[in-house]
């Protein structure tokens, strides 16, 4: 069985399982994330008040901690909904969006980490160096870095946390302590609209609530959002119209777009 083959069927998986995402994201992306997930076959919940987190990880089968729109109550509240995840033993996915730009930022995403750690960390090229060393610095929550800048701070992420770390780029890289698997799907559109690494950390979490092995559900929801985003620039005119055939694709996405497109390698490290 080949990767388009496991992917397929991995998303046949996520449609009939319809998984409940518990997103704790920032302001920007919350309609855009909700929607995605939604085309997907997911079903999300954007939840973030301390008082209710524990209780809606309780009934969630993912958790995506998404740092974009820091405050202190959120703080708190991803130290409660992440610890509450572990708990119950179901996968948080961890996107440090903007690590690198502000020591606020830095300190708190890797106090977060460190006191809960998460089961994938996905980032751009210089949020995963800025996880690796304060000297690495981001524009805002632009890469600064090539992916492939970020593999030895990818790979000892991978082994100080036990976690799967995925590098977002023009080639994403899904690495482990022991192996890295490239998808080189998707278009430079993408990167115009806002919410794109957000939205794929959340898919993310979805194929990772319904696929038991972490390195694979992070290799089969990179390949989805990179050929729904490759599918959809052929669509469209512009960023705007971008938005509209991505929640499109990502619905209508089937087994023969992803033989088809599918370009994904998988290396030993």
């Amino acid at each position: 069985m080949d990767q388009s083959d496991v992917t397929w069927n991995h998303l046949q998986i996520l449609r009939d399982k319809a998984p409940l995402i518990h997103n704790i994201t920032n302001y920007v992306v919350m309609n855009n994330t909700a929607n995605a997930l939604l085309a997907l076959g997911a079903s999300p919940v954007m939840a973030h008040a301390k008082e209710e987190v524990a209780d809606m990880v309780s009934i969630a089968s993912a958790l995506v901690i998404n740092i974009g729109t820091l405050s202190p109550g959120w703080v708190e509240a991803m130290e409660t909904a992440m610890h509450a995840a572990g708990k119950k033993g179901i996968p948080v996915v961890l996107d440090p969006v903007g690590a690198g730009a502000t020591p606020y930022r830095t300190e708190t995403v890797k106090a977060l980490m460190q006191k809960n750690p998460p089961d994938i960390i996905r980032g751009n090229a210089s949020e995963i160096g800025a996880l690796y060393s304060a000297e690495n610095r981001t524009r805002g929550v632009d890469s600064t870095q090539d992916s492939q800048a970020a593999l030895d701070p990818a790979r000892f992420l991978a082994r100080e946390y036990e976690a799967v770390v995925v590098v977002s780029g023009s080639t994403d890289y899904i690495v482990t302590d022991h192996n890295v698997s490239t998808v080189q799907n998707g278009s430079e559109l993408m990167g115009k609209v806002t919410g794109m690494g957000c939205t794929a950390t959340a898919v993310v979490a979805a194929f990772a609530a319904v696929i038991e092995n972490q390195e694979k559900a992070a290799l089969t929801a990179m390949s989805v959002m990179g050929i729904a985003g490759e599918i959809a620039a052929l669509k469209s005119s512009g960023p705007g119209t971008l938005q509209l055939h991505f929640l499109d694709v990502l619905y209508n996405l089937d087994e023969k777009d992803l033989k088809q497109k599918l370009k994904s390698e998988n290396n030993h490290a």
